[in-house]
């Protein structure tokens, strides 16, 4: 009775290694199939090297809106807001690594109190967060819209950086060894009418004369006494807000 206890034991056993052995064979042939690699997990950290190093693809909408805006706003130049808002956004990611929001360029009132507030959150938690190599590969205007009293356009970048996030008494334990691809919004807001929109302390297009509201777009004369009217685009236009596509995360 003892042996053929035995018997069924060493069956079983051989039975299990076996089918270990089959399974271990099937998942390595489906790796190399699919990967190139001998096991699944290779395979995972390979695919991920190559997404780190491939640039997110942006909502190219630049030709389609872009003679909308200009239509709208003839003196408006796309590749000097382009530039600056590659600056800031950039400029934005610098500050907070730094924990200085003194660091960021071109930015509106609300999108200082964006990086304070991701400043203060990071203190509070303890950690130090970093943006390094910060690289940006295409931006265009993904969207414009009119309604409420404002105008805005959506800018939207593809972001490359190593983004680290470490505790603030700690080593480098935290500090990225693959890249990040991601992509931004930041946008653009014009206010026509702050009374319509509910933003009494905006900055807006006013007649020199009389200091009526310019509220129609691209006037260039006011509606009231009849005074030219050259409205100053990169004063009147201003980078409202940012954050990051993947995650939604308004900084």
């Amino acid at each position: 009775m003892r042996f053929v206890v035995l018997g069924i034991f060493a069956v079983v056993f051989a039975t299990a290694a076996i089918g270990v052995l089959v399974i271990k064979n099937r998942l390595q042939k489906f790796s190399r199939q699919v990967f190139g690699t001998d096991t699944i997990a290779e395979g995972l950290n390979r695919q991920a090297d190559l997404a780190a190093e491939r640039p997110k693809s942006v909502s190219g909408m630049t030709r389609i809106f872009l003679p909308q805006i200009q239509r709208d706003f003839p003196d408006f130049s796309w590749e000097e807001f382009k530039h600056k808002a590659e600056n800031m956004l950039v400029s934005a990611l610098a500050a907070i690594s730094k924990g200085q929001v003194s660091a960021v360029k071109d930015a509106s009132e609300d999108i200082r109190q964006q990086i304070e507030n991701q400043i203060a959150d990071n203190r509070a938690a303890g950690v130090r967060e970093g943006f390094r190599e910060v690289r940006i590969h295409q931006t265009e205007i993904a969207d414009y819209r009119k309604e409420k009293g404002t105008c805005s356009i959506t800018i939207q970048s593809a972001v490359e950086y190593y983004h680290d996030r470490m505790a603030e008494t700690g080593t480098d334990a935290g500090k990225a060894v693959r890249k990040t691809q991601t992509k931004y919004n930041l946008e653009l807001l014009y206010i026509q009418d702050s009374e319509l929109a509910g933003m009494g302390n905006a900055i807006t297009t006013n007649c020199p004369n009389c200091g009526a509201p310019v509220r129609s777009l691209g006037t260039m004369v006011c509606e009231f006494c009849g005074t030219a009217v050259t409205p100053i685009n990169i004063k009147v236009w201003s980078l409202h807000k940012f954050y990051e596509v993947d995650y939604n995360h308004i900084r």
